[in-house]
């Protein structure tokens, strides 16, 4: 593991980049100065890392048509980010973003193509995977890849036109994926991520244990407005808490105790939070997050406000940014920048010696995830816990009749949700909503 991503290293924190120029279509015209003025605002708040996001239509048109100058305006980001001191983790396979799906004609309409199980598809996924970690391993500040932004929401049957998996599928599309960007890029720390479904949802073919065992880090992505503001609050322990409460459900299913854990993306959003709750937000997120074992950093999303010029984008993602259209840092963002030099110094992490219970089949996938999602039975024992002064930790039911185990992680008492009378409905999924 290298000095940038080793858990005694001080706290990362960073922000995922939305281009404040035309936003991600900015990669149609790839303007070097405009990136220098964003990432200098960036560096203002004193911020060490961005996330970016050059998308899969704009690399890869054609399955054999890799286009060098996309992937040299992918390096030229990453080597502008250095000019500002920022490191660089780079999205690959970036088909979905803020509701917008970019994924390359050759693989839907008249040529759909399952992307995670058919064998064409698969391929001119690793070509690109290796294309553009290859052109990024020698940049000494590039973090690794991240294989994509939530791509487990095209399998998901709440998707518009879903490709479907199993378990095993979606395990083997993201070990076929992060091992063609291990070769290119060897010990860059290349990781994949996934919208809540994937601990929320049952049914969903990608599952805790892929993303807690695969990949270099565990990547947590926490929006409240999946239901636990709407049934909790924006400003509840329950939402203020939601990041360290899947960072804690995460752990249940890690192999290695070890294991980083990055909060990759979580953000305010204002369909769930008034303006002036926005700062309190972040910083009650951020306090909670940090308390947890093994954490990497915390990478807010995101850098600019999305401009009105732009249409059709839900009413939130207009203002989730830390900095304005006028390149003025919001008070969010002023938030952010106050508290990053307290926090970025590891502090003690409390002793989590109670556990909730998560019951799991014996492929240790939950036996209802549903349970686990906000209002579950399993999610509000969290909820309880914490509101009596408790920072519970999670294991699964397996793990739980190994008294090994629970004295390796040091837990002495168990909370057993009753799930039999679990009335919470099956996690549908608003991560996207389009009016």
């Amino acid at each position: 593991m290298t000095q940038r991503r080793a858990l005694d290293a001080p706290l990362r924190f960073g922000a995922n980049y939305t281009p404040s120029k035309d936003w991600m279509h900015s990669w149609l015209d790839f303007t070097p100065d405009d990136v220098r003025r964003d990432f200098a605002a960036l560096a203002e708040l004193g911020l060490d890392h961005v996330r970016v996001f050059p998308l899969w239509t704009v690399l890869q048109p054609n399955r054999t048509l890799i286009r060098e100058k996309a992937v040299d305006d992918v390096r030229a980001m990453v080597d502008i980010a250095a000019e500002f001191g920022l490191d660089a983790s780079v999205d690959v396979i970036q088909g979905h973003l803020s509701s917008f799906d970019f994924v390359p004609s050759w693989l839907f309409t008249w040529h759909d193509r399952n992307m995670f199980t058919d064998p064409t598809a698969l391929d001119g996924q690793v070509s690109l995977v290796r294309a553009l970690a290859g052109a990024l391993s020698e940049a000494p500040n590039f973090l690794g890849l991240t294989l994509g932004n939530e791509v487990n929401q095209f399998s998901a049957h709440t998707h518009p036109s879903p490709w479907p998996v199993t378990t095993d599928e979606a395990g083997a599309w993201i070990e076929t994926l992060l091992a063609a960007a291990e070769e290119a890029a060897p010990g860059a720390g290349h990781v994949h991520s996934e919208y809540d479904a994937v601990w929320y949802m049952d049914g969903h073919g990608f599952t805790p244990a892929h993303a807690s065992r695969l990949g270099e880090m565990t990547t947590i992505h926490s929006w409240i407005f999946n239901g636990t503001a709407q049934r909790y609050g924006g400003r509840s322990v329950a939402s203020d808490r939601h990041a360290e409460y899947l960072i804690e459900l995460s752990r249940a299913f890690a192999t290695d105790r070890q294991r980083p854990v990055w909060l990759q993306e979580v953000g305010a959003p204002s369909n769930c939070l008034d303006e002036s709750e926005m700062p309190g937000f972040l910083e009650a997120t951020l306090r909670s997050a940090v308390r947890t074992e093994n954490l990497w950093g915390v990478t807010w999303w995101c850098s600019h406000d999305v401009s009105r010029e732009l249409a059709d984008f839900p009413e939130l993602e207009y203002s989730l940014g830390l900095i304005d259209q006028h390149g003025e840092a919001k008070p969010i963002g002023r938030r952010f920048a106050e508290l990053i030099p307290e926090l970025r110094a590891r502090a003690a992490v409390p002793v989590r010696d109670t556990a909730i219970v998560v019951e799991v089949d014996p492929h240790e996938v939950p036996v209802s995830r549903a349970a686990l999602s906000p209002g579950g039975a399993v999610f509000q024992a969290w909820v309880d816990a914490c509101a009596r002064g408790i920072d519970p930790a999670f294991v699964t039911s397996l793990e739980a009749l190994d008294p090994a185990v629970l004295e390796s992680r040091g837990i002495r008492t168990l909370i057993r949700p009753d799930l039999s009378g679990d009335s919470v409905d099956p996690y549908g999924s608003v991560n996207t909503v389009v009016g």
